[in-house]
């Protein structure tokens, strides 16, 4: 028996959370974390970036589009919880937009 917010019953379903969606939720996660650290890093630097941080940025694109695949791959699955597919979508999103967005202003 499970107890869920005060009620004892049972859960009837056959969903599981799709391996490939937490997959892309740790991707995620990383690359999102990786890209907030390098950007408080320059911040801490007073604005300049060594050439290290701008290789971190590149692998956390590659990282936050292989997540967003993996993502989109486990969200087509069915009979599955959809929360880590959807938490890791929009973490690589949020990391690829973000990426672009300091590569393109390094560039100009």
């Amino acid at each position: 028996m499970l107890r869920i917010f005060g009620k004892t019953g049972y859960i009837f379903t056959d969903k599981k959370n799709p391996k490939w969606g937490i997959m892309s939720s740790i991707l995620g996660l990383i690359a999102t974390a990786s890209v907030s650290l390098a950007v408080h890093l320059t911040y801490l630097n007073d604005g300049t970036a060594p050439m290290q941080y701008g290789a971190v940025v590149i692998l956390a694109m590659i990282y936050a589009v292989a997540g967003l695949t993996l993502g989109i791959r486990s969200l087509m699955e069915k009979d599955i919880f959809r929360i880590f597919p959807v938490i890791g979508i929009l973490l690589n999103v949020l990391t690829v937009i973000v990426g672009g967005i300091i590569l393109y202003l390094g560039v100009i």
